[in-house]
């Protein structure tokens, strides 16, 4: 917990409560399913949980704020949001059954009930949200093609409605079709560890 209190220093006790338990059943519960590398857990608070949370650097989200984390996986990085934020309605969408498994598991666990895991592939999904969220999931173009669709227009929040991507390297061709529509902020600028210096957050908006 040292590092999420570091960036994070003002959670609630049961914020704490839930990202402490949350450190300690991903490994015991990946041991069955094996969906996170056993490397990536050892290291499971930085290059998961706490990049998860970097998305919460730049974006907030009110209590009748809608978002769809899209390839959750693990739940990354859908269950360190809905902990943070836990009047937003979190859905998290995979299509691999055993990672929807792990979703449900964890979020009955921390008893997340502004959670809802659905196992479909993203493109055949028909609802509607403020903000889609990923990490690593596909190339930026092919995601917004599966999920521009379902960002509802609006600005209810500091930020408008839109994609919001964390993403690693070079990242120009990739956003080159966008132009000057997208927007990319550092990790770096709010996180000191050297895992983060080539993160980025990208953001299209609606």
């Amino acid at each position: 917990m040292d590092l999420i209190l570091k960036y994070f220093p003002d959670l609630s006790t049961r914020q704490s409560a839930r990202f402490e338990k949350l450190l300690q059943i991903i490994p015991v519960l990946n041991e069955k399913v094996n969906i996170i590398s056993r490397k990536d857990v050892d290291l499971l608070e930085e290059r998961h949980v706490l990049h998860s949370l970097a998305i919460a650097k730049k974006f907030s989200f009110d209590s009748l704020t809608r978002v769809i984390d899209v390839g959750t996986g693990g739940g990354f990085p859908g269950i360190p949001l809905a902990i943070l934020y836990p009047g937003t309605r979190f859905t998290l969408v995979d299509s691999i059954g055993k990672k929807i498994e792990l979703v449900r598991r964890i979020s009955e666990a921390l008893q997340l009930e502004n959670v809802t895991p659905v196992r479909e592939r993203v493109e055949n999904l028909d609802q509607k949200a403020d903000f889609i969220v990923s990490r690593a999931v596909t190339a930026f173009p092919r995601l917004y093609r599966w999920s521009g669709k379902l960002i509802r227009p609006g600005h209810r929040n500091p930020m408008p409605n839109g994609l919001i991507s964390l993403k690693g390297g070079d990242l120009g061709e990739e956003l080159k079709p966008f132009g000057s529509r997208v927007e990319q902020f550092p990790v770096s600028t709010w996180f000191d560890e050297p895992f983060f210096y080539a993160k980025k957050i990208v953001y299209l908006k609606k």
